[in-house]
């Protein structure tokens, strides 16, 4: 028998998935974040991510991490490639190494040729696509200081500032102050900023806040539904750039979106009504994960194309 693994390297965790050369899933696995890796910490923290997850799946497949040898591996990661790839060559056997970004292997898994556009919305945002003639393009992406838009962070941040600016005297009323300071244990929204300072809210916690933003939406929170409004108009814009970029006018094009931020009702439907006023837009959920998606690339890059579960 042989084996394949596909890994989804995120922000918020990292998941492994073991197939055989027919297709078959015989383990899975799940490890904390693994986005960045130039500094001796983020190294750390990659290899220990990509040991509890592969490790985690192997034991599930009956197999030893130590000496298990794959005929194709291939990384999705958070953050890009570049820095990672040395780093995985030496923590695994595998007769091929395939290094890509997330949003590659969430593409793969997404839609069915591994064509079209995806949109990933978790901790933070990017559109990706890909056309039949193999051309690629992205939009967004930047990260948490320069982009990002809609992510869970940015999200988290938009009511944290709509919290400050009510307490200020300079935003409108808003339940969002009220649901922040009951997370946090702050006296204000300003002692809450500073909690999101400190190493106890890390990026990955912060933007676990974004459910705040839902729940106050449902209850009709005016700045909170506006959040969610907006988020999903920026998402649809990255969908339309990288569009605009592959594809003409009129081309049919499967638009897959993948992330906990579509978890969100209203934003999901307004970001569908969007996305599929382009004419030829088709707007879904996706057929696969992002590990799936890196496990397809694994076979791929051997020439096989088995189904996958």
């Amino acid at each position: 028998m042989e084996f394949f693994l596909g890994v989804d390297g995120g922000q918020s965790g990292t998941t492994a998935i073991i197939g055989n050369e027919l297709g078959r899933i015989l383990g899975r696995g799940e490890g904390g974040p693994c986005n960045h890796a130039s500094e001796a910490e983020g190294r750390a923290k990659l290899e220990r991510a990509v040991g509890e997850s592969v490790g985690a799946a192997c034991q599930q497949a009956g197999l030893e991490y130590a000496t298990v040898s794959f005929r194709s591996a291939c990384f999705g990661m958070s953050g890009g490639p570049d820095d990672k790839e040395s780093i995985l060559a030496g923590l695994l056997r595998t007769n091929r190494l395939v290094v890509t970004h997330d949003a590659a292997t969430a593409l793969a898994g997404a839609t069915g040729a591994g064509q079209g556009i995806v949109l990933i919305a978790g901790t933070g945002s990017i559109a990706y696509g890909r056309n039949a003639a193999g051309r690629t393009a992205r939009a967004g992406g930047w990260g948490h200081i320069f982009g990002d838009e809609a992510g869970a962070f940015d999200i988290a941040r938009q009511a944290t500032r709509a919290a400050l600016r009510m307490e200020e005297g300079w935003g409108p009323q808003t339940a969002l102050r009220h649901s922040l300071l009951a997370v946090t244990g702050a006296r204000n929204a300003n002692q809450a900023l500073h909690c999101f300072y400190s190493p106890e809210w890390p990026r990955s916690r912060v933007a676990t806040l974004a459910t705040l933003v839902g729940a106050a939406a449902e209850e009709g929170d005016a700045v909170a539904l506006q959040i969610l409004d907006r988020a999903a108009q920026e998402l649809a814009f990255l969908a339309a750039a990288v569009r605009g970029q592959l594809w003409t006018a009129g081309e049919l094009v499967e638009v897959a979106y993948v992330g906990g931020v579509f978890q969100e009702p209203r934003l999901l439907e307004r970001f569908r009504l969007l996305t599929e006023f382009e004419e030829g837009n088709r707007c879904h959920a996706p057929n696969h994960g992002p590990a799936e998606g890196a496990l397809l690339e694994a076979y791929r890059s051997e020439g096989l194309n088995p189904e996958v579960p």
